[in-house]
């Protein structure tokens, strides 16, 4: 299912292809984007994102396949006449000109009169937090007020949609937090379909409504932030989005939604999507969060026994590495003021049979 509800389309994508030589950069894609959606591309580099976004922003001619935009077929509309913004994620501000300036030239170029300019230059700059800046030019802005710029442009033409091809990869972390806020906020204050294309799994499961995972031209996922996070459908979503740990073995025992894994000597109960059998290879991914460690063996779910090798503080949270008696390691991650054991303590690692999944190796 690409499909957010059943109301119709603001951005659809039909088996849509695009081939350089023997590499296929995207392999039939098919998406529909509702109106509301703020739409997230996340993957590694290579996986076919960025060629996708250009796809939609006319950059690229698909090699098959159509690109819809409220029910119109803008497969073969040169940029300018698809009504898409698009911002970038080195802002490309052009220096000799003001803000105002930068802001309005997609308006120009499309021979809006002065005084319509006028009244959505006052728009943009009152909903991007830029006023008392029109004069100033791209060099006297920090960072954040570039990338707002940057925002108001691709905004001005009150464009259906919008592209963001990693837009916030230059700033630093707090500005990139407070960005991730803003963005958002515009998107619902707008109520236009944004499609974001990130690397960076924290921005798209802070922002988005729904997230396309990719890889290899293709997508693994597609679905809301949440499932894409706590129901991976498979093992390549399960290692890419969040932190896990992950562990190989054999099934057993296996039920509809249930299985025994054989893991270094352990028993393990773990959930498992459908097509594992008895006697199957299979890997299970735990969340660091989903891990538990404590002093004292606990009466259900799985257990593991071994000791404390060393805490890991990051602020809010802190990861434990526990290393088990064969040399191998968990790693937890609760609040580094919940800790309950010290460095070098004998602990067990535990998790309830429901946490994780397996898949097929």
């Amino acid at each position: 299912m690409t499909k957010a509800d059943d109301r119709p389309a603001s951005l659809s994508l039909q088996s849509v292809s695009k081939h350089f030589g023997p590499v296929k950069a995207v392999d039939g894609i098919d998406l529909d984007i509702g109106q509301d959606e703020f739409f997230s591309l996340l993957g590694p580099s290579g996986s076919g994102k960025t060629t996708m976004l250009r796809i939609i922003a006319g950059l690229e001619r698909p090699t098959a396949g159509r690109v819809l935009v409220r029910g119109q077929d803008v497969t073969a509309m040169p940029p300018y006449k698809r009504r898409i913004g698009m911002v970038f994620q080195n802002f490309l501000l052009f220096p000799h000109k003001t803000v105002a300036e930068n802001i309005v030239f997609p308006l120009r170029m499309q021979n809006v009169g002065r005084a319509e300019r006028g009244e959505r230059l006052v728009w943009a700059m009152k909903l991007l937090r830029l006023d008392g800046l029109a004069e100033r030019y791209p060099n006297e802005l920090s960072g954040g007020q570039q990338q707002r710029v940057s925002l108001a442009r691709g905004l001005i033409s009150r464009p259906a949609l919008l592209l963001l091809d990693e837009p916030l990869a230059n700033l630093d972390r707090e500005l990139r937090a407070e960005m991730e806020v803003e963005i958002r906020r515009y998107q619902k204050e707008l109520n236009i379909p944004f499609v974001y294309v990130t690397h960076n799994q924290e921005e798209a499961l802070t922002m988005s409504d729904r997230i396309a995972v990719m890889r290899n031209g293709v997508f693994e996922q597609i679905g809301p932030r949440n499932d894409v996070y706590r129901k991976p459908a498979t093992a390549f979503v399960a290692a890419f989005v969040g932190q896990s740990n992950q562990l190989t073995g054999r099934a057993e025992m296996v039920g509809p939604d249930s299985l025994t894994m054989t893991w270094r000597g352990h028993r393990l109960h773990l959930p498992h999507p459908d097509g594992i059998a008895a006697g199957d290879e299979v890997r299970f991914f735990i969340k660091y969060e989903d891990v538990e460690v404590t002093p004292e063996r606990p009466a259900q779910g799985n257990h593991l026994g071994g000791r404390l090798r060393d805490i890991i503080f990051k602020g809010q949270t802190a990861n434990y590495i526990v290393s088990l008696a064969d040399g191998s390691e968990i790693i937890a991650s609760a609040s580094s003021r919940d800790q309950k054991v010290a460095i070098g303590a004998a602990v067990s690692v535990t998790w309830p049979a429901t946490a994780g999944m397996c898949f097929k190796s």
